[in-house]
């Protein structure tokens, strides 16, 4: 692998992404799309490439002039495409980047000669609201997507296992919930739970497992299926096929929470169990009020039932054929990312 061209770099995988390409020896000559540049400051405890080795160019990937002009330029081996809108926002842009985006990029990866093309999926695409237990890649995609999110997660996927061929090798990364340093979402909510004085209210029993995944282990699998799918001996192996992603050491739901909440010196003592009916009743009353005041709800039906379901992986495929094992085990994860965090704020 001589070059790698990275779409969405700048954000919270993207540059875990730069940082694990870059501890590659030989080390390939690293190119960023995205539609804003590098941070100002990277914190060398969370990161350890070096920003001005890496080249930059900013586009947006929904524009063909962009996309091409960029691949044009860093005439790279493989592309890897990890843009994505967070989860909360409306359908339309979703669409827009995850289905019209990926499709501007497959386009322009195939008439430019681009080998191989790694995308980042999510595990969330197989599920429709009932448990899964440690459900593995032959998991059809429910009839009905539980939200756009996932819905266009999907239809993405779809297109680039179809774009597979011997000329222009594809396969998709499958993530189970990413955290760590960055992390906008997962972690900073549960911090913000307990900062409210709500950590005592727990939806559903807490006897569902539930997987989460580093987001070096996340980036580590991008790497090794890029090196993978660009090697004669393993690329029939890698191409066309997806791969569950996760740390292999599935939680109880709210035990997350709970290493959260110890990190910042909370206690459980005094919990009050909400029901999962219970709590889907409240979430739609609380969906359709802030739909009335044209607010974004907190609680929703689909974040009720996610949060009671069982959703656990089989990461057998991914350790088998890619050679994939977590480097960054759970609460050592989140422990870095609560640092992260603190060293932010400090």
């Amino acid at each position: 692998m001589e070059r790698v061209l990275l779409v969405g770099g700048s954000g919270f995988l993207g540059l875990h992404l730069i940082d694990q390409f870059w501890t590659m020896s030989p080390r390939p000559e690293i190119h960023v799309l995205d539609i804003r540049g590098l941070p100002d400051s990277l914190s060398p405890n969370f990161y350890s490439f070096d920003p001005q080795q890496v080249t930059m160019h900013i586009g947006d990937i929904t524009s063909q002039f962009d996309v091409e002009r960029v691949i044009e330029l860093a005439r790279p081996d493989v592309v890897v495409h990890s843009v994505s809108p967070v989860h909360g926002l409306g359908a339309k842009v979703y669409q827009k980047v995850n289905v019209e985006g990926t499709v501007t990029l497959l386009n322009a990866s195939k008439k430019l000669g681009v080998k191989a093309f790694v995308f980042t999926s999510s595990a969330g695409v197989i599920f429709n609201g009932q448990d899964l237990y440690n459900a593995d890649e032959t998991c059809p995609y429910p009839i009905k997507a539980m939200d756009a999110y996932n819905e266009t997660k999907a239809r993405a996927e779809v297109m680039v296992l179809r774009a597979n061929s011997p000329d222009f090798r594809t396969t998709a990364i499958r993530p189970a919930g990413i955290f760590g340093p960055g992390d906008r979402q997962m972690i900073p909510a549960l911090r913000l739970v307990g900062q409210r004085n709500q950590h005592r209210f727990q939806l559903g029993d807490n006897l569902n497992l539930f997987d989460i995944t580093y987001v070096t282990n996340v980036a580590y699998a991008h790497v090794l299926a890029a090196q993978k799918i660009l090697d004669p001996a393993t690329a029939d192996s890698v191409a066309g096929e997806t791969f569950h992603i996760t740390n292999d050491s599935p939680i109880y739901f709210w035990s997350v929470g709970r290493c959260v909440w110890k990190y910042d010196g909370l206690t459980n003592a005094g919990t009050i169990v909400i029901p999962k009916t219970l709590g889907v009743v409240i979430g739609y009353f609380a969906q359709f009020a802030c739909f009335l005041l044209g607010k974004e709800p907190t609680l929703t039906p689909f974040r009720v039932r996610t949060s009671c379901a069982v959703r656990y992986y089989n990461i057998s495929k991914a350790k088998q054929i890619l050679g994939y094992k977590p480097l960054v085990g759970v609460e050592e994860g989140i422990n870095k990312t609560l640092q992260s965090m603190d060293e932010k704020s400090s």
